[in-house]
């Protein structure tokens, strides 16, 4: 009986790689041929070709092996690295993709083929007051966003995107922000039974449209009203559906720890995986508690929980300069209003000078000069453009607290901030933890036309990983930083079909040249290309070729794992 099964297993094995090799083309669509592959599994990279047919990838063979093969076009990657498609675990290209330049510059340079949105806030679903509380100057947001409305709306977002066009494929986690916002408004609080159970089916709807899970943004209001409680129901609602937790945890500096100890309760509470937006330990009083935070999230992965992190390889973080502000003067929408009061501003001034523990963390722990103000707008205040902040108080005689919110107001909250708060030597060592991926935390620009400052991060992000901390600081091995970017997010995210270079996975492919990749974006002058990618393609169409866009737009909707269409 043993040796009957043994031969029919053997005729059965002989019979698949007989079919296998009967399928195999004869053409192709795109050979990439001569380079060093880079899998994206974190294995030692071989030489090979790489053959594509249609938006797949349909052969990785041998150096030379498709030499003589049919080709509508070919690439030489001699002397460079072939390697999958770069996955932005965290992007903030929302305008890009609805209303604006879907070929995002900035990212298809640097190799990305993929960006997942969704920290804090998306713009679905909707309701109609939200719709009509949207400002008369936001008419065409305002015109879009009532396809937003009701059970399917995030559905309809992600439709639209891929109807807008894009050079890169597009998914995102539901903004916690939203659930919340439907069911109490900006008000402040804990949510009640009702209000719960609206926030229930508000996750549950969304992970049904494709959401890859929920993502909170704990320090801006109105997601810093959240409470642990109601994070966790929502988390338990998107369990049954394969939804992943991710989190700008509530501090990244004075209650970092504690605020990880949150992330991971919530996870443990919904049953759940967590991950962690932009790992960091802000201000120079915290940079020792980094090794702390590690091994906590060491620990509770050795103790079985399902976790890790994201981060951009930077030492400066950025966001709006209101964020500086006590979270309370944003509450029912109010904080212009809230800062020309004179009683309430003289409240908020006095907050944001207080430095004593426990105090309303904002940023008064380093003080004005970490902290560089960028996209001003109005021509009046645009001298102040990438001005420290003690330096613009300086100069307009005012206190530095003052001084932000007379920027907060004449700029009607659309300023941000660039903050050096962080030690390069954190950096490295937490971009070395096997956990952790890759995630930029910014919106693409197109530097023929971008106006005002803003991080580098948005130009070199990946770049920089491959540039830095491989050729240069050694931090990293070439194989592993591409796993990061590619197959180790692609788990996350649950994409089973993108994220390594292997036969019938989505042909998402990046070729560079790991001598010369690097980023060149700076914080004065950060509207500047990455250099050393020379091709990308995205499902088999090339969007990028020797430092130029094709103008492609072949990018997709992804869907998580619940998707129910």
């Amino acid at each position: 009986m043993n040796l009957r099964l043994s031969l029919v297993a053997l005729l059965a094995t002989a019979a698949c790689s007989q079919a296998t090799r009967g399928t195999d083309p004869t053409s192709y669509d795109v050979v990439i041929s001569g380079g060093r592959i880079v899998d994206g599994t974190g294995n030692p990279w071989t030489y090979g070709d790489v053959g594509i047919v249609g938006d797949r990838i349909a052969a990785i063979s041998a150096p030379g092996a498709l030499a003589n093969a049919n080709a509508r076009q070919r690439i030489d990657a001699r002397g460079r690295v072939v390697a999958p498609g770069f996955i932005d675990i965290q992007a903030q290209s929302y305008d890009a993709h609805l209303f604006g330049d879907g070929r995002v510059i900035s990212k298809i340079s640097q190799g990305v083929t993929t960006e997942i949105l969704g920290e804090g806030g998306t713009p679905a679903p909707v309701t109609q007051w939200m719709v009509d509380g949207l400002a008369p100057t936001e008419s065409v947001t305002k015109a879009m966003s009532r396809r937003f409305i009701g059970a399917r709306g995030f559905g309809a977002w992600l439709d639209a995107m891929e109807h807008h066009g894009s050079s890169v494929n597009i998914g995102s986690y539901l903004g916690a922000e939203n659930p919340r916002i439907i069911a109490k408004g900006y008000a402040e609080g804990r949510a009640n039974a009702a209000e719960l159970d609206t926030m229930r089916r508000v996750m549950r709807d969304a992970m049904r449209d494709g959401a890859f899970g929920l993502a909170s943004a704990l320090i801006y209001p109105p997601g810093t009203y959240a409470s642990t409680d109601e994070l966790a129901a929502m988390a338990e609602a998107m369990a049954p559906y394969h939804g992943v937790y991710i989190t700008h945890i509530r501090s990244e500096d004075d209650q970092l720890l504690e605020a990880l100890d949150e992330a991971l309760a919530i996870g443990k509470r919904g049953g759940v995986p967590v991950e962690i937006y932009h790992l960091k330990a802000g201000g120079q009083r915290n940079w020792r508690k980094a090794t702390a935070a590690v091994a906590k999230l060491d620990s509770a992965r050795r103790a079985g929980q399902d976790l890790g992190a994201t981060m951009y390889p930077y030492p400066a973080s950025s966001n709006s300069l209101s964020a500086c502000i006590p979270s309370w003067a944003s509450a029912n929408d109010s904080l212009l209003p809230n800062l020309r009061d004179p009683a309430k501003r003289a409240r908020i001034v006095r907050e944001m000078s207080d430095t004593t523990p426990g105090a309303n963390q904002g940023c008064q722990l380093d003080g004005p000069s970490v902290i560089m103000v960028v996209g001003i707008a109005k021509p009046e205040l645009k001298q102040y453009e990438g001005w420290r902040l003690d330096r613009i108080a300086a100069d307009t005689k005012r206190s530095w607290p003052d001084a932000l919110i007379d920027l907060v107001l004449a700029e009607n909250a659309r300023v941000g901030k660039i903050t050096f708060s962080m030690s390069d030597a954190n950096v490295a060592m937490q971009l070395a933890q096997p956990w952790v991926i890759i995630g930029s935390d910014a919106e693409a620009h197109d530097p023929a036309k971008a106006q005002g400052m803003t991080h580098p991060r948005a130009y070199g992000t990946f770049a920089r990983m491959l540039g830095k901390y491989v050729r240069e600081d050694h931090v990293l091995t070439l194989e592993d930083a591409v796993r990061k970017m590619t197959s180790a997010t692609a788990a996350r995210l649950g994409l089973r079909d993108r994220g390594t270079l292997s036969r019938g996975m989505f042909a998402d492919v990046v070729v560079f040249d790991p001598a010369t990749i690097t980023d060149r974006a700076t914080y004065e002058r950060p509207h500047q290309l990455a250099v050393g990618v020379h091709v990308v393609l995205v499902n088999g169409v090339a969007v990028w070729r020797d430092g130029t866009p094709t103008n492609a737009m072949p990018g997709r909707a992804l869907r998580g794992a619940g998707w129910a269409p």
